[in-house]
């Protein structure tokens, strides 16, 4: 089976893991800019990280049949010094155009406060302004409402084009309302904040697959890539068509993800041959 990683930390994973992943079928990883564990003091920090993920990511991904692919944003977490955020936001236009660089993110709320929002917004404003396409990430836990409701509101108030718009990190209570509005909606496989491969898959049951993506996200915290096949492997248990699989976990990103032309693999579909 044919899958691809929408969301993965490959920055700060092992090479075993590509390995891996490749024998499982992956054949593409997209790693978001995000926090690195700690607070960066330093704007050049910022754009080393990016031409990292931007430049070295797919030299290491490269030998094991994986393309590799990224974003490039300030993160949430970092979002609250304004100043350092608004230095690094400069940075991103040169990123942009580069060959593996699908948009900007993940980008968003962590604490829902007004410099995050006041970040959010900016990039937002230059994603559309540059017809990028947005990933954005939604807040932990007791946060994660809230932050969901802030950021539909923005959204709306831009008139950012729902089709080019990933909310990830959707749960039972935010995933109606982001699909309801026409966005896509991730759902992020983690053992602590997030979800189990199990409740992932009674969301694509109860609300349906169309627009919906899975992820692993996979960091320097306690996480897996593998726990996307763990996902897998319950939505197959439950009775549903490799074809089915191959839309949620293959179609599915490659439908998002395609609409950036660097972005050059499609959607496969499968062909029983006639005896």
């Amino acid at each position: 089976m044919y899958v691809i990683q929408p969301h993965y930390h490959a920055a700060v994973r092992t090479i075993d893991d590509y390995e891996r992943m490749a024998m499982a079928g992956v054949v593409a990883v997209a790693e978001p800019a995000f926090w690195a564990g700690f607070d960066r003091r330093y704007t050049g920090t910022f754009v080393d990280y990016f031409r990292q993920i931007s430049e070295f990511e797919p030299t290491r991904a490269a030998p094991y049949g994986i393309r590799h692919f990224c974003w490039v944003g300030m993160n949430p977490k970092e979002s609250e010094n304004v100043g350092l955020s608004r230095e690094v936001i400069a940075h991103l236009p040169e990123f942009l155009d580069r060959p593996t660089v699908l948009g900007i993110g993940e980008i968003g709320l962590n604490k829902n406060t007004r410099n995050e929002l006041t970040i959010f917004r900016e990039q937002l404003e230059l994603a559309i302004r540059r017809d990028q396409l947005i990933l954005i990430h939604t807040p932990h836990l007791a946060d994660k409402l809230k932050g969901t409701q802030l950021t539909l509101d923005l959204l709306r108030e831009l008139k950012a084009p729902p089709g080019r718009v990933w909310v990830d990190h959707v749960e039972e209570h935010t995933v109606r309302a982001v699909l309801d509005a026409g966005y896509w909606a991730g759902l992020t496989l983690y053992p602590l904040t997030k979800m189990t491969p199990r409740r992932a898959v009674d969301i694509l049951e109860r609300y349906g697959t169309s627009r919906m993506m899975v992820n692993s996200s996979a960091d320097w915290g306690p996480s897996s890539p593998f726990t996307l096949f763990e996902c897998i492997m319950e939505f197959r248990r439950r009775n549903h068509t490799e074809q089915e699989s191959l839309d949620v976990f293959h179609n599915n990103p490659a439908r998002f993800l395609g609409q950036n032309p660097k972005f050059p693999i499609r959607p496969v579909r499968l062909v029983q041959e006639t005896p």
